[in-house]
């Protein structure tokens, strides 16, 4: 009888020893090696283009259906390029970045990011800066400005980003339009006034920025961190707010929660702002807690394979004194 027990849990715990052992093999060989991401893709776009449309969007954090179904969307617009403005990833592992790299791959438009808080979280920043590169940037195309920043600590800016702003906003004025990207609002507009909110911390430095933003005559902020749409002004400038990238919605109101990007559109006439909306799976949530599942299963056993070895053997080495304390008892019996 302990003999076949032994043998059971023998060949269970070499299955799952081999499973283990595969998927960090797996991992070393084929993750997706990048750097300087941002840079790399800014150069493939046509900078000289007048009349053109881009695509904001954030908040997908390691969406997989939602998401998809985003970037199939943007492969099929007639979009110059796109912004993804933070919490792209749950946390900052690397495995989690493993996941967006490889979507964001399929894009057949250039994609660019903007760092949030949640790519902070486990140390997260250096990758993030290893695969993207710098935290806060700026390019022009055709007669608009564009300003990335980086407020991911959901607090402020540090005092050399502002003082960097300052001097891209006086750039900004010799062309048209200027438009800024951040992760986490100024405000949170379902809060009355300057309430906490989710939004920056320092209300202080909230009020300030704003100040900058009127006087530069900022054309559009586009911020996220809130899993939701929604317009309108900060003092004199205004803003959207769009985060419907794929990850949880905040409510259920058809107004503001859903799954969407922005596209903006600057021609003759100005620019304008379409909500596209995304769809998503009618089993939203059971989509995303299974995958969600995965995919920290997946890093953990990644990043913690020889724990997981090591579990394995002394659950193999249990069980295995079990059987045959159970054999003495049924011999005693017997």
């Amino acid at each position: 009888m302990r003999r076949i027990y032994t043998r059971k849990y023998l060949f269970a715990a070499v299955v799952v020893l081999i499973a283990v052992l595969a998927i960090k093999i797996y991992s070393l060989m084929t993750f997706p090696h990048i750097s300087d991401w941002n840079y790399k893709q800014l150069r493939k776009i046509d900078h000289k283009s007048r009349a053109f449309s881009f695509a904001v969007f954030g908040d997908n954090k390691n969406s997989i259906t939602t998401f998809d179904n985003l970037i199939r969307l943007l492969n099929s617009d007639d979009i110059l390029f796109s912004v993804d403005i933070g919490d792209l990833v749950q946390d900052g592992e690397r495995e989690k970045f493993r996941f967006f790299i490889n979507q964001i791959r399929k894009s057949k438009k250039p994609l660019l990011t903007v760092i949030g808080n949640h790519e902070l979280r486990e140390d997260g920043r250096g990758a993030y800066y290893n695969f993207f590169g710098r935290f806060y940037y700026s390019f022009a195309v055709g007669d608009a400005y564009f300003i990335i920043l980086d407020d991911a600590d959901e607090y402020n800016l540090d005092p050399w980003q502002e003082e960097w702003l300052k001097e891209e906003l006086k750039k900004a004025l010799e062309y048209r339009y200027r438009f800024v990207f951040m992760h986490v609002p100024l405000y949170d507009p379902r809060k009355e006034g300057i309430m906490l909110g989710h939004a920056l911390k320092d209300k202080e430095f909230a009020g300030n920025l704003n100040a900058i933003f009127d006087k530069y005559r900022v054309t559009m902020v586009f911020a996220s961190h809130i899993h939701a749409y929604y317009r309108g002004l900060w003092g004199r400038t205004p803003y959207i707010i769009t985060g419907g990238g794929g990850a949880e919605l905040v409510g259920t109101d058809p107004l503001h929660d859903f799954y969407h990007y922005i596209k903006v559109t600057i021609d003759d006439k100005g620019v304008s702002y379409e909500v596209k909306k995304v769809g998503s799976p009618d089993f939203d949530i059971i989509d995303r807690l299974a995958h969600d599942a995965w995919i920290y299963i997946y890093s953990f056993v990644v990043l913690h394979y020889l724990d997981v070895i090591l579990i394995v053997l002394v659950i193999y080495f249990l069980l295995t004194v079990r059987a045959v304390k159970k054999e003495r008892a049924d011999r005693l019996k017997a």
